[in-house]
C-alpha cells in the first residue's frame, strides 16, 4: 500500500504570506499560529535538524500550506479540521496521523522528528 505524510501548514502559500509570517516571528512569536512552521522553520530558512532528518528519511512526506491543501484535496474531510496538522495518505485516502493539538504541544524539531519515529508504525 502507497503510504505519505501530509504536513498541512497554517499559513497560506506564496511570497507575501511568507513576508507575513516572517514578520510575526520576529515582532509577536507568542501569537503566531502555525507551531508546525514555527518547529520546521525559523524566520528565514529551514531548521538544519529538520532538513537533514526530511532529506535522509526513508518516509514520503508532502508539504502543503492550508490554501494548496484545499485545492489539492477539495473533497477532504479534514477541510475543516484545526491547522496544523499532520495526516497519512494511504492510497488516496487521507486519515489523522498527528493532531494539532499533539502538535501545538512540540517545542522542537527534535520532538517532531522522535514524534514521527514513534508513529512509523502507524504506517505499515
Amino acid at each position: 500500500m502507497s503510504q505519505k505524510i501530509v504536513f498541512i501548514y497554517n499559513a497560506n502559500s506564496g511570497l507575501g504570506s511568507s513576508m507575513l509570517d516572517s514578520a510575526h516571528k520576529i515582532f509577536s512569536p507568542s501569537t503566531y499560529n502555525c507551531n508546525l512552521c514555527d518547529i520546521t522553520f525559523g524566520v528565514f530558512k529551514e531548521n538544519t535538524i529538520w532538513k537533514n532528518f526530511r532529506e535522509e528519511t526513508s518516509l514520503e512526506f508532502e508539504f502543503l500550506h492550508k490554501d494548496e491543501f484545499k485545492k489539492q484535496y477539495p473533497k477532504s474531510e479534514f477541510l475543516n479540521t484545526s491547522l496544523p496538522v499532520v495526516l497519512k495518505d494511504e492510497s488516496g485516502v487521507l486519515k489523522n496521523f498527528i493532531p494539532t493539538e499533539e502538535l501545538n504541544q512540540l517545542k522542537k524539531a527534535e520532538d517532531l522528528i522522535d514524534l514521527i519515529n514513534a508513529k512509523e508504525t502507524e504506517l505499515t
